[in-house]
């Protein structure tokens, strides 16, 4: 499945370019797995044959992720909860993927719109839970789009450091995922602890 969509997803941007990108990239942030791993690399790889910008490449893939993100904070915000987990399934929307992005929105708020474009999973869904929140959609926009920036322009990056070799990164994702969720998870010990260790002192 994953390859069939990666062939899909070079097709599109082979023959429709910056619009090829722009449609695959918010076909993915609308919760739909199309993987902006190998989206925007590619892309990167055809920026370093001359024939688009790494720039211009990074505005397409943030500017869809913005608008696949605003169909998914509107399905959130006028289905709710309840339809999500009655009729999620057939969006390609687990349980346990929402729980995860409902987890982390609870936890950080609107901030956690931010953060979470750079993230494995979080990154596709967290758009429901704060459509769900009726989250103010002027900032979600702006958090959105500024989030996606940095992501889009690394991948990008990288696939035009590494030219035809583009696709040589591919199973290192899993490894890059790993490594930001355990990241992600020492960042929350130590503020859990320094949260603590203040409380404690004033107590004391």
């Amino acid at each position: 499945m994953i390859e069939w969509l990666s062939n899909l997803v070079i097709s599109m941007i082979k023959s429709s370019g910056y619009g090829g990108i722009f449609v695959t990239m918010a076909i993915e942030s609308a919760c739909i797995p199309f993987p902006s791993e190998v989206i925007m690399p590619f892309a990167g790889f055809v920026v370093s044959e001359g024939r688009m910008t790494l720039w211009a490449i990074t505005v397409a893939g943030a500017l869809g992720n913005l608008t696949g993100s605003v169909v998914a904070y509107f399905i959130g915000m006028f289905g709710g909860r309840p339809f999500l987990e009655k009729y999620g399934k057939y969006l390609l929307i687990s349980r346990k993927k929402l729980q995860i992005a409902d987890d982390w929105f609870n936890r950080y708020g609107p901030k956690a719109v931010f953060f979470s474009r750079m993230m494995p999973i979080i990154r596709t869904f967290i758009s429901l839970p704060a459509g769900i929140a009726r989250m103010s959609f002027l900032k979600f926009i702006m958090y959105t789009f500024i989030g996606a920036l940095p992501w889009c322009l690394f991948l990008g990056w990288l696939g035009v450091l590494l030219g035809p070799r583009w696709e040589s990164i591919k199973p290192y994702f899993h490894v890059l995922d790993a490594a930001i969720i355990l990241g992600v998870v020492v960042l929350i010990v130590y503020l859990v602890l320094k949260r603590k260790k203040k409380a404690t002192a004033t107590s004391s």
